[in-house]
Parts: structure tokens; sequence; C-alpha cells
């Protein structure tokens, strides 16, 4: 959301008490009287975009949800070889009082609360709003609701047996009474809440209703978001796989639509990131952190850029970037063999500001050429290789003077939840599974996200870029699972795509193997997610319900907590 939106509430609603019983039970506090608000559709917006507010806090895509529960993947690891600090959740040695795993699960409540009090409150004003207002109101209620199926979402992917709040009311039971709810009836009530949003939202560009719509949730928005879910849900734990079939017939709605699409330039995509330019052409959902004149401790700032960006120095010339998210480095390999793909140069930062670009893999005494050459060979330089950082979010490039990054540790670069792109790769494997081999659509949608990674025409075939033809399920699903870690590298799917395909453990097994082969030096290379007694089978494709809950409740724990 723009920077304004977090300002309106500030002293009027959505204060967080720190003090609530639990955190099924977190309250959020006002400072007027409820009655007296919400009189209007104008007071009632007001108080929806408080609802938004907590998506741009550490707890969630200020920094967990985005950055810290991304790593320790086949693409992408924390910087260091040990679990000490920041380190601890990346390399899954954590246990159930794990701070971190406590907040977002506390704040992903608080979160829904906010949602179901706005709900509540508006559908008992609303009836006295005028027929204008009404119109309004109902889009607002459907807003609400595709943010509560949002929160939902990410707490049953990241915590799996939860409770399902539905309403205020629910808030003051006793912490002992609360129930985990079968998954598949969250994801029911997921469901429910975004097939209201579809049906009453608009399409972004269809919008003359809302006065700012910039970062709001749309039609699109929710069509995308709910063949996700369904995508999710057909997946690994739950295993549902009638809902492939639902996954593409939603995401064909928003396809056939042409509502959006892809924008022609890769690069374009960060570009808008680092200014805070919203283009709904391809983002669905965005959580926006911009702000020109941003300061600390009173704007809505996250860590992208700063912590999963390209690593600077103090003396460059935005500041210093810790650059704490490495590239794993198999997975670069993996990728030259697509040198005409130029989404990998975007993607992955060969290099460093100190406070001039430099190559990781060219010392100071050798040629730029020699640097290159380094790089392209796969038996030189492994060490420095293992430095490479994500280049989506070089702040040194796509940040515009005109951001105020706020210091060597924040930024107000923006984070995107939801692409177009992602909907076709969903379109895309959705539909071979349901149909058990890919279909002329599947190949299509894969397709046009690969031929603009490769700089071509959407809509123009293309024997370079194109997925091989003719291939079974089995191939497809691959091509597929391969071309999603391509697209979206580094945005915090890839972990939560490996556990829904039921591979995360394996994966992070293969790759430790595959680092083992690359490394041809003395020692071994930095991927401490596979150091032995950490990741463990089954186990971490779930966190652990906080201990907190569990001393409060009669939680069960889920499997190897």
């Amino acid at each position: 959301m723009k920077t304004k939106i977090y300002y309106i509430l500030a002293a009027l609603v959505l204060m967080m008490n720190t003090s609530c019983k639990d955190y099924l039970t977190e309250e959020s506090k006002t400072d007027i009287d409820k009655s007296k608000y919400m009189t209007n559709a104008a007071e009632a917006e007001n108080v929806l975009l408080g609802v938004y507010r907590n998506m741009v806090t550490d707890d969630m895509y200020g920094f967990n949800l985005s950055i810290l529960f991304t790593m320790g993947t086949d693409i992408a690891q924390v910087e260091g070889s040990t679990n000490e600090n920041f380190r601890i959740i990346p390399t899954n040695s954590f246990t159930a009082n794990q701070s971190e795993i406590q907040k977002s699960y506390a704040k992903l409540y608080n979160s829904v609360y906010n949602a179901n009090d706005f709900i509540e409150g508006l559908e008992q004003k609303m009836a006295n709003y005028s027929n204008a207002d009404k119109q309004l109101a109902t889009i607002y209620l459907a807003e609400a609701k595709g943010l509560r199926a949002l929160y939902y979402f990410e707490l049953l992917r990241h915590y799996g047996h939860i409770a399902l709040i539905t309403n205020t009311a629910m808030s003051n039971q006793a912490p002992s009474t609360f129930v985990q709810e079968d998954p598949a009836k969250v994801y029911q009530f997921i469901e429910q809440d975004l097939q209201y949003s579809v049906e009453n939202l608009p399409y972004a560009v269809d919008d003359t209703f809302r006065g700012n719509k910039s970062f709001r949730l749309s039609k699109g928005s929710a069509l995308g978001l709910l063949a996700k879910v369904y995508a999710t849900w057909a997946g690994n734990p739950v295993k549902d796989v009638s809902k492939w079939e639902m996954a593409a017939k939603t995401a064909q709605i928003l396809i056939q639509s042409n509502k959006h699409g892809l924008l022609e330039n890769y690069e374009q995509l960060w570009k808008n990131a680092g200014a805070g330019t919203w283009n709904p052409t391809e983002s669905l959902i965005e959580v926006s952190f911009y702000s020109p004149t941003a300061t600390l401790g009173s704007d809505p700032i996250g860590r992208i850029g700063k912590w999963n960006g390209v690593k600077a120095t103090s003396t460059s010339e935005r500041g210093s970037n810790a650059g704490n998210v490495k590239v794993v480095h198999t997975f670069v390999l993996d990728w030259r063999n697509y040198p005409e793909d130029l989404r990998r140069d975007i993607s992955v930062a060969n290099y460093q500001y100190n406070p001039s670009k430099t190559l990781w893999a060219k010392a100071a005494s050798e040629t730029e050429q020699v640097g290159l050459a380094n790089d392209a060979d796969p038996t030189k330089k492994q060490k420095e290789k293992q430095n490479y950082t994500p280049g989506k979010w070089d702040t040194e490039k796509y940040v515009p003077q005109s951001n105020k990054l706020i210091n060597n540790d924040r930024s107000n670069v923006n984070w995107y939840v939801l692409r177009y792109a992602d909907v076709l790769l969903i379109y895309a494997e959705a539909l071979n599974e349901w149909k058990q081999g890919p279909t002329t659509d599947a190949y299509t949608a894969v397709n046009m996200v690969r031929r603009r990674g490769y700089g071509l025409p959407v809509g123009t075939t293309s024997t370079l870029a194109d997925v091989t033809p003719g291939l079974d399920v089995l191939g497809f699903r691959d091509a597929v699972h391969k071309e999603r870690a391509f697209e979206l590298a580094f945005e915090g799917d890839r972990k939560l795509d490996l556990i829904r395909w039921g591979v995360y453990y394996e994966t992070v097994k293969s790759t430790s193997l595959k680092l083992g082969t690359w490394w041809i030096t003395a020692g071994s290379p930095n991927y401490a997610v596979a150091t032995p007694g950490y990741t463990t089978k089954d186990k971490h494709d779930l966190f652990p319900i906080p201990q907190r809950e569990m001393d409060l409740t009669k939680f069960k724990q889920n499997f190897g907590w």
C-alpha cells in the first residue's frame, strides 16, 4: 500500500495489545468509539486501509515472509556456514520457542482479527448507507475478505494445523477451548472468502469506484490467489488432487479476461519495485514500502534489497547492503545451460559494490575479461561464487534517487506477493496434473513466460525458448517446476513450492550432494541447511505451533516438533 495509507488510522484504530491471553485471542484496540465511526463509505475505507497495515511489518512481508522464512532451498541459502543468530531459521535448526516463528504466527492472527472486526462492523453499518456508499462498502467487504483469505493462506502454508477464527467473539474464548481445524475446512473458508472477492471486486483496469486503487486488491488479485490456493490444496500435505481442476479453471478465467498480462520487459518489474511504481498489468498483489521522504519509526519500511539484494559496503552510493541471501551455485550452473535466458543475469548478481561494481570472481589484479572467464568456468573461483546474491533488488541499479533508502538495514523497495506470470505457470501446472498430460493451453502458458524471459514476443513461437513439445505428464511437470525456479527466483515461492510438491527434504539433500561434486577445492561449500540433524524429512514441511500457544491450548504439535 502507498505510505499515506498507514498514517490515516495511526491514532484511530488497529493498535496491537501485546498483553492478550494468547495469539489466537490477539485483539486490536481502538482509541475511538466504534459505534460513532464508519458512518459512511469514506470512514469505512479509512478503517479498511488499516486491515492492510500489518503487511509491511517485519513479522510479515517486511522481512519474515519475504526473506527470512524463504531460504534453505536449492536456489537460496543464508550467508555463512553456521546456524548462529539470524541463520538459525534458514538452516532449520530452530525450536518451537523461536521468536520470529511466534511473532509471525501472532501477527497473522492479529491481521485476521482486524479483518473480522472490519467485516462485522461494516456489515452492521452499511444498511444505513446511501446506495452509492453501499456499492463502495460491498467492494470494501470484498477487499477485507480477500485479505483475510491471504492471511489464513499464509498461516495454513506455514503452520498447517491451525484454529479457524471466523469472528471477533471467538477471541473472548478461553485458550483451552480452541481446536485445530481440519486443514481442508480452513481451505474451504479461504475459498469462500475469495469467491466473494471475485464476485464483488472490479478488475484494476475497470475500477472507477475507488478513488485510490493503487496496491489494492482487485478481481484479478482474488482470481490469481484463488488459483494458487487450489494448487496448494491439491499438493502436499492435504493432497486433494480434485482441486487441480479448480486451479486450472480459476486461472483460465483470469487469463481469458485479458485484463492482465506480462510486462514486455522482465527487468521492468524490478525497476518498478525499486521506484515504488504500481503497474497492475502484471502485479496482482504487491506490498508497497515506497515513500520518498520516509523516516525510521514512522513509515512502513522493510528490508527488501538490504538483506536479499546485492552486497554493498558502507562506502557505496546508496549505503551498505548485508547481502545475507546467497544464491546456491548449483542453481547458477543449471541456468548456464540456457545462456539466452536474459533473466539469469537479472536475477543473479555475480558482483558486489565496494564502492564500484566488482565481480566476485575477479581479483583486484585481474582484468575484467579474466574475471568474466573465471565466472563462466565452473572449476574456478568456487569460494567467490558462493557469495553471489539475488540481483532483482539491486538498490544501486533499480532504486532511483527519489526513493530515500532509510539506513543500512531498511529500504522502501516493494515486494511482489503475486504476479501474473505465477498464475500462468499455475495454469500450466494445473492443466497437466488435471488432464494427466500437457494440453495446448498448458504449453502456451508456460511458453509465454519463457519467451518473455528470453526477450522475445510472448505470442510468437520460438524454437529457442519454448518447452520441448510432446512431453508426457512427468516431463512437462519437470519443465514447469524448473520454470517456476527461473521465473520466480528469490521471490519467496521456492520453498513453499518444494513443500507442496512433497520433495523439500529430498531436494535439500540432493543439492548438498551436487554442491559437493562441484566443489573441487579443499574444504566444502557452505550449505548449512543440509547439516546432519538440521533439516529432517517431513518435519520441516511445517513450522511448529509456537510453544506459547502449546502451553495455553490443547493443540497437538506438528510432526517432529
